[in-house]
């Protein structure tokens, strides 16, 4: 599990590695540590990323479809920048390993998922989880894989 926009892992191990021409990256949950928050709903990220994900200002709704619109955006957008980071763009993601609390969350991941992933979608393995570390509250994790081959040796 990797999180936030640093992809510091929660645990001792690797948040993503270098192979070859490949990137592997663990699992990303939507926690930012430096805030030491889980993301749980729209008013955890962005206020135009939240509005533009169809935050409605009703209780009543944005507590059904904010925490999963919200923490799919947020591990995407994590993604993304540990891609970015590496010299690549999302683009070069080629496979999403994504796993769900329950299932019934596909649909808003998915349409969120289309936003970084307009053109040419990744391949793609979806599994249901009965429990996600480090909390109840995570709904989703995404691993990815790209295809980055390097662009010259840096000195």
């Amino acid at each position: 599990m990797t999180n936030a926009t640093n992809g510091a892992p929660l645990a001792r191990y690797a948040a993503s590695k270098r192979v070859g021409e490949f990137i592997f990256l663990s699992g990303v949950i939507a926690v930012d540590p430096a805030r030491s928050l889980i993301v749980r709903g729209f008013e955890d990220i962005p206020t135009e990323v939240a509005d533009s994900l169809g935050r409605t200002g009703e209780f009543s709704s944005d507590i059904k479809q904010g925490p999963i619109l919200a923490q799919s955006w947020y591990v995407l957008d994590v993604i993304r920048q540990i891609i970015e980071r590496e010299g690549g763009q999302m683009s070069d993601v080629f496979k999403l390993v994504q796993y769900f609390r329950s299932l019934d969350h596909f649909p808003s991941y998915s349409m969120v998922r289309r936003r970084f992933f307009a053109d040419d979608p990744p391949i793609s393995t979806v599994v249901e989880v009965s429990a996600m570390l480090p909390s109840d509250n995570i709904l989703i994790e995404v691993e990815a894989t790209a295809y980055l081959p390097q662009r010259g040796i840096k000195e």
